[in-house]
């Protein structure tokens, strides 16, 4: 799988109109792996007039593509679903290497990636339109009745994350085909290996040449350029708050759809089950080291259960393994890069300035920081408002489920919170007043299952995602209206 995408040199190519090629400056932006800082690969550093080419090509493939009937969409899916668990072990060591993720979580993306394609294809095939009759408005008589299909929007610009390089690049490119669309995919720098590997599958399994192209570069180069671009109808966008109110601002008239930045809350009443809360925060909170947008960011929990809780998250996370996940099975890795390693440090050290207790961890080698639990957190303290994007958690005491419920929705995120309790009543109270696009109940804040809706609000997205919703936001529907006269 991997030859066709690169040379000798280890120079990765772009997959524009089905052929694997150069950008026309052959400039290149090296990867390197952020467990030991080895060069991993390079991909094409491509310029405005590749950007034209990768556009151009996709609104003119489009045009065949939206016409292959929703059964040969799907068996094409099917197939590259087969592929990429066929190929699951080459590119789990390619994941591992490229973004530091532990094995079994690689492993665990693309299984899921390919139940998600799968779906996918189903799901589309079980889409239909309607029929409206006029009379049912009043005043219109029983002459006119009104023809819904559901049509594509065009070329699509997908642009995925880092931390999930595989998963969320075929959660915008696998619906986008379903609904007929071309689709642009911009990975970002770190990941773009992976998407690139995503995109040989997608080609393997059959997608017309041109219909699925791939472009990498950098952001400050080409960036405002492919999100402006005239060619890009519809922008489906995984990554930062920053990032996202930025291309919200200097697009107009084409529709987005975005998972932003989370801070989200895990509030423990004084009835939970704190085993279960305990089990559940520290897996939701440290996966990964927490580079998750739906990670849980913050413990608030009732006074009368903090020091019990405590205690049990404390002993879970002395089970955490450190280290490096190419030499062995752990839990916690470096971060993605210096610069985010240096914010978590900042955080932690704007905590302890002002007073927050250093419970576990604390301690940094490099891009790895030891999984980290403060208590006496305040909300003066910048970790309990910024997003750290690393295994740092912070416990907010709090006196009742109302102050609970306020400190969530101060913050400009919206994404996820989860409440836990054994009185359904007051999972209810909580889950009814907190400003977010979804409320785990006794559970870990997390994506998924993945044909549920999935969205944030205020300052973590715009739209809803989940299969069903992902196909209708890259679709519209279009009438046709008959008349008949008698």
């Amino acid at each position: 799988m991997l030859n066709i995408m690169k040379d000798k040199d280890n120079h990765y190519r772009n997959l524009i109109n089905g052929n694997w090629v150069e950008s026309k400056e052959k400039r290149y932006i090296t990867i390197y792996s952020p467990i030991d800082n080895a060069e991993i690969g390079s991909v094409p550093a491509m310029s405005k007039e590749d950007v034209d080419i990768a556009i151009d090509t996709a609104k003119q493939a489009q045009k065949l593509w939206k016409n292959v009937t929703i059964d040969e969409k799907a068996e094409i899916l099917y197939k590259a679903a087969n592929i990429l668990v066929a190929n699951k072990q080459e590119l789990a060591e390619l994941m591992m290497k490229e973004i530091a993720k532990d094995r079994k979580s690689c492993e665990s993306e693309v299984d899921r990636t390919a139940d998600f394609i799968r779906f996918t294809a189903d799901t589309a095939k079980n889409i239909s339109g309607e029929s409206i009759p006029g009379d049912s408005f009043p005043g219109v008589k029983n002459n006119k009745i009104s023809i819904v299909q559901r049509e594509p929007l065009g070329v699509v610009l997908a642009i995925s994350p880092f931390n999930y390089p595989v998963n969320l690049a075929a959660s915008k490119i696998a619906p986008g085909l379903m609904a007929g669309n071309a689709i642009v995919l911009k990975p970002a720098s770190q990941g773009s290996l992976c998407g690139l590997y995503l995109a040989r599958v997608f080609q393997e399994a059959g997608v017309l040449p041109g219909v699925l192209n791939t472009v990498t570069g950098k952001g400050s180069e080409i960036g405002d350029y492919i999100t402006t671009h005239s060619g890009i109808n519809f922008i489906n966008f995984t990554g930062s708050t920053e990032v996202g109110k930025h291309i919200s601002q200097i697009t107009s008239m084409v529709p987005l759809l975005m998972e932003l930045g989370g801070k989200d809350a895990a509030i423990i009443l004084k009835d939970a089950d704190l085993d279960l809360a305990a089990t559940n925060i520290v897996s939701g909170g440290y996966s990964y080291s927490g580079q998750r947008c739906t990670a849980v960011k913050r413990i608030l929990v009732m006074e009368e259960v903090a020091d019990a809780l405590i205690e049990k998250i404390v002993a879970k996370i002395a089970t955490l393994k450190v280290g490096n996940p190419l030499e062995e099975d752990v839990d916690i890795v470096p971060l993605i890069s210096e610069k985010a390693a240096d914010f978590v440090s900042e955080l932690m050290e704007d905590a302890k300035e002002k007073g927050a207790k250093l419970l576990v961890g604390g301690t940094r080698e490099g891009n790895l920081i030891a999984p980290t639990l403060f208590d006496q957190v305040t909300t003066e303290m910048r970790l309990a408002w910024e997003e750290p994007f690393g295994p740092v958690l912070p416990i907010i005491r709090v006196k009742d489920k109302d102050e609970a419920i306020k400190i969530a929705n101060d913050s400009e995120y919206g994404l996820q919170s989860a409440v836990f309790t054994e009185n359904i009543n007051e999972a209810f109270y909580v889950a009814n007043r907190l400003e977010v696009g979804t409320v785990q109940v006794n559970n870990k804040t997390e994506r998924g299952p993945d044909h549920f809706p999935f969205l944030g609000v205020k300052s973590s997205g715009i739209g809803t995602q989940g299969i069903r919703y992902s196909i209708e936001s890259m679709s519209r529907p279009k009438a046709t209206v008959i008349n008949i006269h008698s």
